[in-house]
């Protein structure tokens, strides 16, 4: 026997990994996934020759040996397996494996796993760490701004900007901008900065356990590669080339209005008006009114579909400066206030053709930007 393993970790393992298998492969080896022994545990490696992610798991291993198998067969019959032991054994002709576990079989063909594409290795690079929670939720604020389109490449990725112990993450795709700034375990000496494909930092996040404690990255010299290894996983991508928009220019300077909301009335006024707006263009209209003599002012948020109606509605908020209105997409109203939690929010206004910009009162270090849109008043 090659090695046994417990069902539970073998599944989890795939689970992990199995976002990096290729879909639609010119190199067909690339939707198979890589098992090899390494220091008595089972390493499982996938990529789609973008991101790489590997994964150990705890095994019994009676000999060194290494093979790839389609990874949705072993996933699925894996998953439909026993809690039980596996007992996988490497057959040479035709190549591949024999599984074991209770009362069930299954013999899978595969490939020599010196087919397999080679994994990058990131070594001495620049290494920084951050708390695992602090950059799992930095990215879930961020990282639903970056482009989904590759009509310009670079607004598809993150921008990271580590600049002694503080580390920045930027996302835009031409009608918004999230950026939150996080404090690092450990900082460096020079300032550097690179682009990480947002399909990666979301993997980063998919993966990152509540038990994790911190995140190690390390970038290689010069940027061409990134490594994000935590706990018994490590994910290798390629950085994402090209020069990303100056982004501090796209956020207003100053304010003229500023309200101080609750998020959660924020939020569920829009999502009433995002059900008119979905027929009219996606447009929500929102009024600053400051209240009069010292009273508490308030926002209404309207949408309006022309041939089935409209719809108001209206929550408390404290105003700072005159009345201001401003028109967003109600989707990325929606997207912004939905990673935010809960607590106030500060909406920053300036006049019905500038940016708007969402804060969270609890959160210094995160900025959204969203632009406007143009409709008559």
């Amino acid at each position: 026997m090659w090695i046994t393993c417990l069902q539970e970790n073998m599944s989890r393992g795939l689970g992990v990994v199995g976002r990096a298998v290729a879909t639609r492969a010119t190199l067909p080896v690339t939707q198979n996934v890589l098992l090899t022994t390494d220091q008595s545990r089972l390493k499982l490696t996938a990529t789609n020759l973008e991101i790489a992610i590997s994964t150990w798991i705890g095994a019994q291993v009676d000999h060194e040996g290494s093979v790839t198998i389609p990874a949705r067969l072993l996933t699925e019959f894996v998953n439909q397996l026993p809690d039980d032991k596996i007992a996988i054994d490497l057959v040479d002709s035709p190549k591949g494996v024999a599984l074991e576990c209770a009362r069930f079989e299954a013999s899978m063909n595969g490939t020599d796993a010196e087919e397999f594409p080679p994994i990058p290795t990131v070594e001495g690079g620049t290494t920084v760490v951050v708390p695992a929670d602090v950059l799992k939720g930095a990215i879930e604020r961020v990282a639903f701004a970056a482009a989904t389109e590759d009509s310009r490449p670079v607004l598809t990725g993150i921008k990271v900007e580590i600049a002694g112990n503080k580390l920045t993450l930027a996302a835009a795709d031409g009608f918004r901008l999230g950026v939150e700034t996080v404090e690092l375990v450990t900082g460096v000496e020079e300032d550097m900065g690179f682009i990480v494909p947002a399909k990666t930092m979301q993997e980063v996040q998919r993966l990152i356990s509540d038990r994790a404690d911190d995140i190690t990255i390390t970038v290689t010299e010069p940027a061409s590669q990134v490594l994000f290894k935590f706990g018994d996983i490590e994910i290798v991508s390629q950085l994402v080339q090209g020069a990303f928009p100056d982004y501090g220019k796209l956020i207003p300077a100053s304010a003229g209005t500023t309200a101080t909301v609750k998020l959660q009335d924020f939020l569920q006024a829009t999502r009433a008006a995002a059900i008119f707006a979905r027929d009219g263009s996606g447009i929500v209209r929102l009024i600053v009114s400051p209240g009069e003599d010292g009273a508490s002012g308030k926002v209404t948020v309207e949408s309006r579909a022309e041939e089935l109606g409209d719809n108001k509605g209206e929550f408390d908020a404290t105003i700072d400066g005159d009345e201001a209105k401003v028109a967003f997409d109600s989707r990325y109203l929606l997207d912004v206030l939905g990673v935010l939690g809960s607590g106030t929010v500060t909406l920053e206004t300036t006049t019905p053709s500038s940016p708007g910009v969402i804060r969270a009162t609890d959160r210094e270090g995160y900025t959204h930007v969203v632009m406007p849109m143009f409709v008559q008043w």
